[in-house]
């Protein structure tokens, strides 16, 4: 899923991510795993982490992209969908989320809107 965003190269970004189920703790619980995932995402596709800070159900990050680079997007969905793979559990999924294979951990936000 690709989300609107400022298009802003070599732009400083904030973002907050939610869990589907804000009760779950599963950042939290799962800490090294979100870790690992955004680690490995980095190396692929590089930015400056500026602030990150990871709560039971939501985090939020600060990042600056590389110059001439706005795609935040793709990053986002990686770290979200990398995450979302280590995890087993039996997450609420609607049928436009089994139909692109996607897990139901993450909130999805209003149309038009950036989720990250």
């Amino acid at each position: 899923m690709r989300y609107r965003c400022a298009d802003v190269k070599d732009g400083t970004y904030f973002f907050t991510a939610n869990l589907a189920q804000r009760h779950l703790r599963l950042l939290l619980d799962h800490v090294e795993i979100l870790r690992e995932t955004v680690k490995t995402v980095k190396q692929r596709h590089p930015f400056h982490i500026d602030a990150f800070v990871v709560l039971p159900d939501h985090l939020h990050a600060i990042w600056t992209l590389p110059s001439g680079d706005a795609d935040s997007s793709t990053r986002w969905m990686l770290i979200k969908s990398g995450f979302s793979r280590h995890i087993t559990m039996n997450e609420r999924r609607n049928a436009s989320r089994i139909s692109k294979g996607e897990h139901g951990i993450w909130h999805q936000p209003a149309l038009g809107a950036f989720d990250s």
